[in-house]
């Protein structure tokens, strides 16, 4: 299943957020495939959608949890979703 997850940096967590990820690269972790993942110049948000499992989705939460806000949203392609919809066409 592709997760999208959105974050936030707080003011106070800024530093360390940026020396954990410029210092690991912010690796996938396993179970998780990177699909794409986008920084909004000038803010402190950002975009990282994934593949994989809840569980794998749960492990990266829980390695920035300490530093930023997360939310995390179950996400379908086009084609899904015309599947899903399709079924419940009359």
């Amino acid at each position: 299943m592709k997760f999208m997850i959105t974050w936030t940096i707080s003011p106070s967590h800024y530093r360390a957020t940026v020396e954990r990820f410029l210092s690991t690269a912010a690796p996938d972790v396993d179970g998780l495939t990177t699909v794409g993942r986008w920084h909004m110049p000038g803010s402190s948000r950002g975009w990282h959608v994934v593949e994989g499992s809840a569980e794998a989705v749960a492990t990266l939460e829980a390695f920035w949890g300490d530093l930023l806000e997360i939310q995390v949203f179950p996400v379908l392609e086009d084609a899904e979703a015309a599947r899903s919809l399709a079924s419940q066409a009359s």
